[in-house]
């Protein structure tokens, strides 16, 4: 089993390989740029290491990797235009639409969400592409739910908007292991926790959502909380999840 560091590089030798459909022409600069732009990839080491613990293989985990780190990458690009979020920083540098223009920055989350979907239908079975889209959609409507509501339950929200992509990094992973249907239960149940516990710690650290709501130290709570059934999801998985179980750990440790 592979940690999360090397897991992460092969992710990043992978993603350097990848080549984009010809029509993008030079659409292409800003669309790298996006996905250049850093972060610890947590979603396609999640995916990865889902797949390795479930008795699959890397390399056949890797395009649907991508694909996922495509579409969050997509969520990214949008979410920073005027109309949204308004921020003109991603990571320490220009969001993609403060470098490329507001219009090519539209377009070239288009080309990121069309370009995951393509790599993803490139296996041989619908599944991957199916998770993925559904995955998708939710994030989106998670989204809605952010911009329209004031008064938003975070349960659902933060369930569809930041869960929605974590529960499919490992259903993407067990998708190309080919874990049957009857045993992904309590990995799925790893999925939405480990979606929620990101979602806690994040708002620890940034003061808002959970933290806002109920306090930093309910917020860590929360995140604890969500580790320990995360844990124990893994532990009724079985097999070698000790890779996971590291993730869930250091996630943890963020908030304290």
């Amino acid at each position: 089993m592979q940690a999360p560091d090397e897991l992460r590089a092969a992710f990043e030798d992978h993603l350097a390989t990848v080549r984009f459909h010809p029509d993008l022409g030079g659409l292409e600069e800003s669309v790298r740029y996006a996905i250049a732009g850093g972060g610890k990839r947590i979603r396609p080491v999640v995916c990865l290491a889902t797949a390795e613990a479930a008795g699959g293989t890397i390399e056949d985990a890797l395009a649907a990797a991508t694909a996922l780190e495509l579409v969050h990458t997509f969520s990214l690009v949008h979410d920073d235009l005027p109309a949204m979020d308004d921020d003109d920083e991603r990571r320490g540098r220009p969001s993609t639409h403060i470098a490329f223009g507001e219009a090519v920055g539209i377009l070239a989350g288009d080309a990121l969400l069309a370009e995951a979907l393509r790599i993803s239908l490139a296996y041989p079975s619908p599944a991957v592409a199916l998770e993925l889209v559904s995955a998708t959609v939710g994030m989106i409507g998670g989204q809605f739910l952010d911009i329209a509501s004031a008064d938003v339950d975070l349960a659902v929200l933060h369930r569809l908007k930041t869960g929605r992509l974590f529960a499919a990094a490992v259903g993407l992973g067990l998708t190309t292991a080919r874990l049957p249907e009857d045993r992904q239960l309590p990995w799925r149940s790893f999925g939405d926790e480990l979606g929620l516990l990101f979602q806690a710690v994040d708002d620890v650290l940034d003061g808002d959502g959970y933290a806002e709501r109920l306090g930093v130290d309910a917020a860590r709570q929360v995140a604890i909380a969500a580790a320990g059934r995360a844990k124990a999801s893994l532990t009724a998985a079985g097999g070698d999840t000790g890779v996971l179980v590291q993730i869930v750990d250091e996630l943890v440790h963020r908030t304290t």
